[in-house]
């Protein structure tokens, strides 16, 4: 299984490093081929980088790891994705980082989803801070980090959930894409209580069952 990751900021170099210590292959693509391929090197032999199509073609699941203002045109750079799961981890936030641009009536997977038709989006990792990827970050807490899911493909969301098993996190099912816009909500609390509030890049959210 290879698994594509488009981006190398800090999720997306996060989520590359996590999945190449769990033992899973991943192609990391950028429009900028050298600096995938610098990374790739860096991460070692489970990893390879190159261009953001190349990477895509390699992967039935391309994790989509760009700020959501450039994301219309890195899908452009993606070629077909028609079949693919694309794992959408972004959250629309103001350059401020204190509001997101959409919301309510939409959201950003919504709208991924809308600019590839074709594709299985799935939302998900967008309630983490990339300080909370590296296994180690985790050690000690008494629960898994949970990682919410969202998706209208069930068997898409199944593929996902295991992804966040195999990395240590704990999936949780939270229904229909639709409701990626109480999920991006969520981002962005977790946005204030970490940065504007003092909670630090290691806070996340939990649903508890009682």
């Amino acid at each position: 299984m290879t698994i594509a990751v488009i981006g190398t900021g800090a999720m997306g170099s996060g989520l590359a490093r996590l999945l190449a210590a769990k033992g899973i292959d991943v192609a990391i693509g950028h429009r900028d081929p050298a600096r995938a391929a610098a990374l790739a090197e860096e991460i070692g032999p489970r990893a390879t980088g190159g261009g953001s199509e190349a990477a895509a073609k390699l992967a039935d699941t391309v994790i989509l790891a760009v700020p959501f203002a450039g994301v219309a045109e890195a899908l452009k750079g993606l070629g077909d994705l028609s079949g693919k799961i694309v794992v959408d981890i972004s959250n629309p936030i103001s350059p401020d980082f204190k509001s997101l641009t959409i919301g309510h009536t939409t959201s950003a997977a919504e709208e991924i989803q809308k600019l590839v038709p074709a594709a299985k989006v799935v939302k998900a990792w967008n309630t983490i801070f990339a300080q909370l990827l590296p296994s180690e970050a985790r050690q000690g807490r008494s629960a898994p980090v949970q990682v919410f899911i969202a998706g209208d493909d069930s068997a898409a969301k199944k593929k996902v959930s295991e992804l966040v098993t195999a990395t240590g996190f704990e999936p949780v099912e939270s229904g229909a894409l639709v409701n990626s816009r109480y999920l991006e909500p969520v981002g962005e609390i977790n946005i204030h209580l970490g940065f504007f509030l003092g909670w630090g890049t290691l806070a996340a959210p939990a649903w508890v069952k009682s």
